[in-house]
């Protein structure tokens, strides 16, 4: 035990390979039965994309669970042949559901959520009931049936740091469940990924955009002077990899990410077209800017490798402080901002420009 905590909740890739439980870090994959919940989602499928690449070992099983019938079809259509995957209908908010998945599952990430802002603030207990409900079926269900589920992370955002929205309040608390779960599941890592806008994911604000683009415009822009948080979804998923990889239970992965204006993320898609742009106010529940570590997260944050790392509130999961607390001071979107050009570079790099004679005049 390390301070009230089962040693093997605890041991990073690293550690494992020292004692021969694992072949690589590398390869912190290989052989493993895999869960994701959400796995229809942009992210879920960009998961499943990097399982099925072997970069990280080649699961040995991977179970796609969502409540998506029609995106199950097309991914299975895209995958056909590929024996390792099953896809499985179902909902988080199901606890039966999810503890038929769990019984033969080493690795589970957990993306199924409601996420968008409006949506969870004109129906809270919708958001309520994805985002909290959900992932306590997983907790109870490795708890209570004594699952030998090895590690669970949870996705989470920057919303969920001095939350505003009921989308950022049940992130922050979808956080401290997974945490506290180390404490009554002792034989399983529970961690979380936390980051900000992934570029081309379901609610962000570029779709929405180049769709207006396409229109002839106008490009709808809340306020001028909003940031955000900005990752592809290729840095969203290494960072998942990475917290398998190297976490410790009850640990927050952050991404050491850049930010942009909203306002220049519209020029840039608008790559000197003559479309005009328009202020259309913040809408229910949104921040002018997000923070990705707090102030009183700081005392407990760490860097490791390109991420940050944020401790567990309680102290029984804490661990044994290796370095000093590497912030001084709240990690916000309103610095480390992108010039216009690096914008620009982002999205062309990504493909995400819409090309000129795509473009229907209205």
């Amino acid at each position: 035990m390390i301070d009230g905590v089962n040693e093997r909740q605890v041991l990073s890739s690293e550690d494992q390979v020292r004692s021969g439980k694992t072949s690589s870090p590398d390869r912190v994959l290989e052989g493993k039965r895999v869960l994701i919940t959400g796995g229809t989602g942009s992210l879920g499928q960009a998961l499943l994309n990097r399982l099925m690449s072997g970069d990280a070992g080649q699961p040995a099983s991977i179970i796609v669970f969502s409540r998506d019938e029609e995106k199950q079809h097309h991914l299975r259509i895209k995958y056909q042949g590929a024996n390792a995957i099953s896809f499985w209908i179902g909902d988080v908010r199901d606890y039966a559901a999810v503890s038929a998945c769990l019984r033969n599952v080493d690795i589970v990430f957990n993306a199924a959520a409601l996420k968008q802002v409006p949506t969870c603030e004109y129906f809270p207990q919708e958001a309520i009931l994805t985002n909290l409900a959900g992932p306590d079926n997983i907790i109870r269900a490795i708890r209570d049936l004594r699952l030998p589920v090895q590690t669970v992370v949870a996705i989470s955002t920057d919303k969920a740091v001095k939350p505003v929205n009921v989308m950022g309040m049940t992130k922050a608390l979808q956080e401290r469940l997974f945490a506290t779960a180390s404490l009554h599941a002792r034989e399983t890592r529970f961690v979380v990924v936390r980051y900000g806008n992934v570029l081309v994911s379901r609610g962000s604000v570029i779709p929405l955009f180049n769709d207006q683009i396409r229109g002839g415009g106008p490009v709808t822009i809340t306020h001028p002077d909003m940031t955000r948080f900005l990752l592809g979804l290729d840095d969203a998923v290494d960072t998942i990899i990475a917290a398998v990889r190297e976490a410790r239970t009850a640990e927050t992965y952050i991404p050491r990410i850049r930010s942009a204006r909203v306002a220049d993320i519209a020029t840039a898609l608008i790559d000197g077209r003559p479309i005009k742009t328009k202020i259309s106010g913040i809408r229910p529940g949104e921040k002018l800017h997000e923070i990705l570590v707090s102030e009183e997260e700081c005392r407990r944050t760490f860097a490791r490798a390109k991420y940050y790392v944020v401790r567990s509130i309680l102290p029984e999961l804490r661990g044994p402080d290796m370095d000093e607390p590497f912030l001084d001071r709240e990690f916000n979107s309103a610095e480390h901002l992108m010039t216009l050009g690096e914008v620009h570079k982002m999205m062309s790099d990504a493909n995400l420009i819409v090309p000129h004679h795509a473009q229907t005049k209205r």
